[in-house]
């Protein structure tokens, strides 16, 4: 497997309710500066997604693609690439541990990126790094804010 960048960040909410923001793609845009669009073309048997297209606008880099997901038990969610217009690879994880006897989780973030433009291994490393902080930052001040999955949704369930 490629390089890969990590980061962690701990929130301030049960695993459950993390998971619940992570797995609402319909609402990314809301909340991820980078995704314009999130749309589930398909979900399991639970009604977790199975494959979501995102539109996404990160200024100078605009991308339509297509990702998989498998999901593993309640904690753990894994991506990777089906099709894009501008990368060959886009391969992460979201794991979550819990922490402070469940009231707090620990999140980690995987991802490994490969676009099909030639691009300095220093250079990706940042733009995964940058990703990484972004959206950790992100999911964390949505999920503390209380913007948790809509109403209904069985998403979190593992």
């Amino acid at each position: 497997m490629a390089e890969h960048t990590s980061s962690n960040i701990t929130i301030d909410a049960a695993p459950a309710a993390v998971m619940g923001v992570i797995a609402d793609f319909p609402r990314y845009p809301e909340w991820t500066g980078e995704v314009k669009e999130a749309e589930v073309l398909s979900a399991d048997a639970d009604g977790r997604a199975e494959q979501v297209r995102l539109l996404l606008d990160a200024g100078a880099i605009k991308d339509e693609h297509t990702l998989a997901y498998e999901w593993i038990g309640a904690n753990e969610v894994r991506w990777s690439l089906v099709k894009s217009q501008m990368l060959r690879a886009l391969d992460g994880v979201y794991r979550l541990t819990p922490a402070a006897g469940g009231d707090r989780t620990e999140v980690t973030y995987q991802l490994t990126v490969d676009v099909k433009i030639p691009m300095l291994g220093m250079i990706k490393r940042k733009a995964e790094k940058v990703i990484i902080d972004r959206a950790l930052s992100g999911l964390k001040k949505r999920v503390e804010s209380g913007g948790g999955a809509t109403a209904g949704t069985d998403a979190a369930k593992g």
